[in-house]
């Protein structure tokens, strides 16, 4: 993706039930709207960045955009996992990301524990990168000082 940084925010909408149940990594999915309004050069794969919920604090986070070879999606989805404990649910409320990094392609797996093993590794390597002062300083983006009655993508 050459246009990295990329910002964008939308409602928080219910997902495939996959993320919490069968992974045991919750995800904040976005409506089919932002996904479709992605720059055209956005490969699928796996990506790394920062992320609020509202006008809540922002945490790293690793967004999987993509069909999810390993369950046959027939649409293509954006699927953020924020790395920070949640105390409930936040269906419809305004999710901020701002993707700042490449880790791989999407690919298919052989069994759910090994794609639960590469989620945990792009969730380490994630961490590891966004320390780095180039990333960390995005956490500070005035995009997550703006108000957020808009749904919009880009910046």
């Amino acid at each position: 993706m050459r246009h990295l940084p990329y910002f964008c925010r939308g409602q928080v909408v219910r997902g495939f039930g996959r993320g919490s149940k069968q992974l045991g990594i919750p995800t904040a999915n976005f409506p089919e709207q932002v996904v479709d309004n992605l720059p055209a050069d956005v490969s699928t794969g796996i990506y790394y960045g920062w992320a609020s919920v509202g006008s809540g604090d922002v945490h790293k986070m690793v967004v999987s955009i993509g069909w999810n070879p390993y369950y046959k999606n027939t649409k293509k989805s954006m699927e953020t996992h924020i790395m920070h404990t949640f105390e409930e649910d936040f269906y419809g409320e305004i999710l901020n990301v701002a993707i700042v990094g490449y880790l791989r392609p999407e690919k298919n797996f052989d069994s759910l524990e090994s794609l639960i093993s590469a989620i945990q590794g792009d969730i380490e390597e994630a961490k590891k990168r966004l320390d780095l002062p180039e990333h960390l300083k995005l956490k500070e983006d005035t995009f997550f000082r703006v108000p957020k009655s808009k749904i919009m993508n880009g910046h």
